[in-house]
């Protein structure tokens, strides 16, 4: 199927392509990946795994007592935390006291370091990844991370300006309407062949894939 039939579908549900240009993601400057920190990597990364399965606007509300119960997330220092810390942290009324979720900060924590010192930055990693290859990098995360499968490590990529399809419900719908996944969206294959249809219609458009993913979305009754 031809992008050019689902952005039709996206402009006339949203009202027009003003409307519809309005809602996309912006594109971010070329360096912006490098110029984030590693500090600012490492809060994402768990604001988007203390997102999963909980209400969103509960930890964004709460995510300034966050940053000072976890002390700015500097990855040298939870990289090698004592197990203390970690429980005084689930104690803590800042913060939404899920121990499962705390144990990931030096795990994580533990994976930016080892690519920031190959790399220089964990930022520097992310930007020589190619944007053809997110399964690539999606299973990289998920192997070297921690509650980093399923969607936690697309909602990040987004977050942080790395140009990424997310499969979301509606972006999975429409796949399926267009006949372009018949796997679990979950699984290898089915990121495979959600990134073959990203694929194609970037080289068809020259469109981001982060503005195609949310225009298919768009495009869903």
């Amino acid at each position: 199927m031809k992008f050019t039939n689902i952005h039709e579908r996206a402009i006339a549900r949203k009202g027009g392509i003003e409307e519809l240009n309005a809602l996309l993601p912006n594109l971010p400057s070329a360096n912006v990946l490098e110029e984030r920190t590693d500090d600012r990597y490492l809060s994402e990364i768990t604001r988007c795994v203390f997102k999963a399965g909980f209400v969103w606007r509960v930890i964004d509300n709460k995510w300034s007592g966050f940053e000072a119960a976890f002390h700015g997330f500097v990855p040298a220092y939870w990289q090698q935390v004592p197990p203390e810390v970690l429980e005084d942290l689930a104690q803590d009324e800042r913060i939404v006291r899920n121990m499962q979720k705390i144990r990931t900060v030096p795990e994580n924590a533990r994976m930016i370091m080892d690519a920031a010192r190959e790399y220089g930055s964990f930022g520097a990693f992310l930007q020589q990844w190619p944007s053809e290859d997110q399964v690539g990098l999606l299973i990289w995360l998920k192997r070297n991370g921690s509650r980093l499968g399923g969607n936690s490590a697309q909602y990040f990529l987004r977050m942080v300006g790395w140009d990424g399809f997310i499969l979301s419900h509606d972006v999975v719908t429409g796949l399926r309407h267009a006949n372009l996944l018949d796997a679990s969206p979950t699984s290898k294959k089915g990121l495979q062949q959600a990134q073959a249809a990203f694929k194609h219609w970037h080289q068809e458009t020259g469109l981001p894939y982060s503005q195609l993913s949310r225009i298919l979305s768009y495009s869903v009754d």
